[in-house]
């Protein structure tokens, strides 16, 4: 009954309250000006109003003045060595990452595949907590973890809001610095990292591109990122432990930022990062560019294959990396069943060249691997085998005719195209982040992204030829999956840049 009555009188309110609301509102909807549409065919709803009217008596917030200025990379160097670098992007959310120089160039034959096993081991047991509670505190705070290992460097990110950086860091530096490793948890993982690489097959581009640095390279960068079937059984938590601890040293990490004040951000992070070992190993694994030709059959209706050669100078030749890029938008390419829509390069030399000139092409592509001395730069492609020979012909047809001249609106788009990406990709904050952190650790600082966009700007048409015949003076390097009965001997393609 007290119940009822109460729901009943809660009605009345509401009712008085509308009725209410309704009389102070009718004087400004009765002087409304209807729309034209409403007075032609007459409008059943009490509101009249159009949205760009402005009700009587409503006051209109000011907008927020935005800086004029791009918010700039800071950096701090703390007493151990380890760096704290920063841009403080506007928005409600932060990305923290943990970048460090270290990757499989530094593996050695006893502890093959152990950066690929670092990655699988992110983010699990602590010396501080389990693995439950690190992901129950990282669901708390709405945050999102990745791991990601790469042949040069490791990161670590989290994603969260502003109000929880603080925790965020802390669950970040943990989660890397303080990894148990038990024994249990490493052999868990080492049997996923051998599911997954059973199902390696299943992705021609990454297994042409593991044997294409095994033969392009001798020394680090020659070394596998993904670990051969043959290595697992070597990998444990003893080994890893040596391995981490002989890699994860101050000087070689840096703590990353998109989203942060600086200040403050150093003022949390440097006791937690005190802790780190101040050592610091010997100079960078040497590697040397040799080329080579790595062939495995597989029973497909396709033939995969990459042509590729050496760019000297990597990441660290500013002028040449910016031509490497450039090159890679201009020849562009794709597969064969998504070219439909605008800005998917059908405009770029590989589409309107290859894929629709040769039916039986399924997919042409130019990809560059980067690093910070050197690098590959090619095409990969995919044929029906009949013709895996004509395939490798006119992928070396396509390397030697951007050594010849450019048209000048062909390299303006694919310059246009570059500068887009650039500027697009860092919209994204998790992308500043990881842009802050990989160049600190390549180049000691950031570069300027006005700086970028200047020299792509600046690239001429025979900067970029002159770029590409450099380029093809090394020898080629050759990976090929699938009917390589009819592909031509490493020897017969060597000879066509001689």
């Amino acid at each position: 009954m007290l119940a009822s009555a109460a729901r009943e009188s809660g009605l009345v309110a509401v009712r008085a309250f509308s009725t209410s609301a309704a009389l102070q509102a009718a004087p400004a909807l009765a002087t409304a000006k209807r729309s034209f549409l409403a007075q032609l065919f007459g409008s059943g709803s009490r509101v009249d109003v159009p949205l760009t009217d402005v009700l009587p008596g409503v006051e209109l917030p000011q907008p927020i003045a935005h800086s004029k200025e791009a918010p700039a990379t800071q950096l701090t160097k703390l007493s151990n060595g380890c760096t704290v670098a920063t841009e403080n992007t506007p928005g409600a959310t932060a990305t923290l990452g943990l970048y460090v120089d270290c990757g499989s160039v530094y593996e050695t034959p006893a502890n093959t595949g152990a950066s690929h096993l670092l990655e699988y081991m992110a983010f699990k047991t602590t010396k501080n907590r389990t693995h439950v509670r690190l992901v129950r505190e990282v669901e708390a705070i709405g945050g999102n973890v990745l791991a990601s290992a790469s042949r040069e460097q490791m990161a670590y990110n989290i994603d969260t809001s502003k109000a929880s950086i603080p925790e965020a860091l802390e669950i970040l530096t943990d989660a890397v610095l303080n990894p148990k490793f038990q024994a249990w948890e490493v052999a868990e993982q080492v049997r996923k990292m051998e599911a997954d690489v059973k199902n390696l097959k299943d992705n021609p581009q990454t297994t042409l591109l593991e044997g294409l640095h095994s033969v392009a390279y001798t020394g680090g960068l020659g070394r596998p990122l993904i670990v051969p079937d043959g290595c697992l059984g070597g990998l444990n938590a003893d080994v890893l432990s040596d391995f981490y601890a002989n890699n994860f040293t101050a000087p070689r990490i840096v703590l990353a930022a998109a989203g942060v004040d600086h200040s403050e951000l150093t003022r949390l992070a440097e006791p937690l990062l005190a802790a780190l070992p101040r050592s610091s190993a010997g100079g960078e694994p040497r590697s040397e560019y040799i080329g080579g030709d790595w062939r495995q059959f597989a029973a497909s209706p396709l033939t995969h294959a990459i042509l590729a050669f050496e760019y000297q100078g990597g990441w660290r030749d500013v002028k040449g990396s910016v031509a490497m890029t450039v090159l890679q938008y201009l020849l562009g390419g794709g597969g064969s069943f998504s070219a439909g829509g605008p800005g998917k390069g059908m405009h770029s030399r590989l589409y309107t060249r290859v894929l629709n000139q040769h039916p039986w092409m399924h997919n042409c592509t130019a990809l560059n691997s980067i690093y910070n001395n050197s690098g590959l730069v090619g095409v990969f492609a995919s044929a029906e085998s009949s013709q895996a020979g004509a395939m490798v012909d006119i992928l070396c047809k396509e390397m030697q005719a951007v050594t010849k001249d450019v048209p000048e609106a062909e390299l303006e788009r694919a310059k246009a195209a570059a500068v887009s990406s650039v500027l697009m990709n860092l919209e994204s904050r998790a992308v500043v982040a990881e842009d802050i952190g990989r160049q600190v650790l390549t180049y000691g600082h950031r570069k300027p992204v006005g700086e970028f966009v200047q020299e792509i700007r600046s690239l001429k048409a025979s900067d970029l030829s002159a770029a590409a015949a450099k380029l093809l003076k090394s020898p080629p390097s050759m990976a090929v999956l699938g009917d390589i009965a009819h592909v031509p001997r490493y020897d017969q393609v060597a000879k066509r840049f001689a």
